[in-house]
């Protein structure tokens, strides 16, 4: 299985333990709360929306990557098209950090 696969199973995995945030509003407001550990954006969100949530990233110090299309996010959330999620669990955000940095 290559990696971009086992990092789709793993936010799958923590979207069904409840450790996932989706939609823009809700991703939004849990990052001023500090609710996010990693913010992901798929590579083919509009550009004022990756513009937006990597200030909000920046500014509340929060590890990004812009990886995955809608499609890819989506089957692997088994939700309708998204472009945002948020990863609420400390220990699935550092797992999903190491892999995403051993993918690039």
């Amino acid at each position: 299985m290559g990696n971009r696969k086992k990092i789709q199973s793993i936010i799958g995995l923590a979207y069904k333990a409840g450790k996932i945030i989706l939609g823009e509003d809700s991703v939004r407001y849990a990052i001023k709360k500090n609710n996010v550990k990693l913010l992901i954006i798929t590579e083919d969100a509009s550009d004022n929306t990756k513009k937006r949530f990597i200030n909000s990233a920046v500014y509340y110090h929060i590890p990004y990557y812009i990886y995955l299309t809608k499609d890819e996010l989506s089957i692997s959330l088994g939700r309708k098209i998204r472009s945002i999620a948020g990863v609420a669990d400390k220990e699935f955000a550092e797992y999903l950090i190491r892999m995403l940095d051993n993918d690039s």
